[in-house]
């Protein structure tokens, strides 16, 4: 408290600046808040919203949430992304919990991303068949960020043993492949994975547009988490590996018990900021069609003249969406850290 007190108040300049910034952040707060809350509409009245002199239009939200949250998934049918999301959710939180880490995690997702297609995309069972073009909002967000993760981490975790490894022309493969994807932005492979590979594919096969993205972003997000890896890799003291070797451990014995576990728990709060990136980037597959979250909230809105003059207020209804989840993800890398630290010693 002490130097806190010094920091802010030690000086007569340092207190003349602190009054300020207080003063003008009092000042910015009660404006948002009086703007936000105190004279808002929550009610979707589009009248009462154009009457509005000084206050936010949260009706539009009100009147909008099925479109923001499916996008053009057909009406009658969204209880089935409803249901998909909750499904995906669920499993991942599930996934979360270190004491879920066993042999039996690996078939519960499959049973889910196949029970996830079959509600998203129909055709069996009973229900209608649904176009992938037409999927879309926060299932195809958190679809595409979950998945997209979970293909390219067992591929970032290759390019990063491979980069390290003694055979030169598996280096320079991985090596070649990282700085190529690295080199190019996300929208340039996403619009290559679109537009262009199709062109060099057989004629009559033509993989799906949302496969074509999510091997797109799988492989974008992987090289980056190879050279995350690679980081924690190179942090694990030579010395161990020396000894385990020594000890007769096998060359994949010493990575699976020593290394890996080590590297992987130093590079926690990098692989956080690097799947908070994803969530965020998964905005960018709207210029191939697809309309998540923050695509559907142009499709809601810019077709809607009644509507269309409250942008402000959906985006940040969407960029709140988006803050709660990066939010959840940043407190459990800090829960997660702490708890390799305590388990460390001993076995998960």
């Amino acid at each position: 408290m002490a130097g806190w007190k010094a920091e802010l108040f030690g000086s007569p300049a340092r207190a003349l600046v602190t009054a300020v910034l207080l003063a003008l952040l009092a000042w910015a707060g009660w404006h948002a808040l009086d703007w936000a809350l105190l004279q808002a509409i929550f009610r979707p009245d589009a009248a009462a919203c154009r009457a509005l002199e000084h206050g936010a239009c949260w009706g539009v939200v009100a009147e909008k949430w099925r479109p923001l949250l499916f996008g053009r998934y057909p009406f009658e049918e969204q209880w089935r992304p409803a249901v998909a999301m909750v499904l995906l959710s669920g499993t991942t939180l599930l996934s979360a919990w270190p004491r879920s880490w066993r042999w039996w995690l690996a078939p519960l997702w499959l049973a889910v991303l196949a029970l996830t297609v079959l509600l998203m995309g129909g055709g069996a069972l009973g229900l209608a068949a649904v176009p992938t073009n037409r999927w879309g909002g926060l299932p195809l967000t958190i679809g595409l960020a979950v998945v997209g993760l979970a293909l390219a981490f067992p591929l970032a975790l290759v390019l990063a043993l491979a980069r390290r490894a003694s055979w030169w022309p598996a280096r320079a493969l991985s090596a070649g492949t990282i700085e190529l994807v690295r080199g190019v932005p996300l929208i340039s492979v996403l619009f290559m994975a679109s537009y262009l590979l199709p062109l060099l594919w057989p004629a009559g096969w033509r993989p799906d547009v949302l496969l074509r993205v999510l091997a797109g972003l799988a492989l974008f997000v992987a090289a980056y988490l190879a050279e995350i890896i690679r980081g924690g890799l190179q942090a694990v003291p030579s010395g161990q590996v020396d000894a385990a070797r020594a000890m007769g451990f096998s060359r994949w014995q010493v990575q699976r018990h020593i290394v890996l576990p080590q590297a992987l728990r130093m590079v926690v709060p990098a692989l956080t900021n690097n799947a908070v990136g994803t969530l965020k980037d998964t905005s960018l597959v709207t210029i191939v069609g697809l309309f998540e979250l923050t695509g559907a909230l142009s499709l809601a809105l810019g077709g809607d003249p009644t509507w269309r003059p409250f942008y402000l207020e959906g985006y940040l209804f969407v960029a709140l969406v988006y803050w709660c989840l990066c939010f959840g993800l940043s407190r459990y890398s800090a829960w997660l850290e702490r708890r390799l630290a305590a388990d460390s010693p001993k076995s998960l």
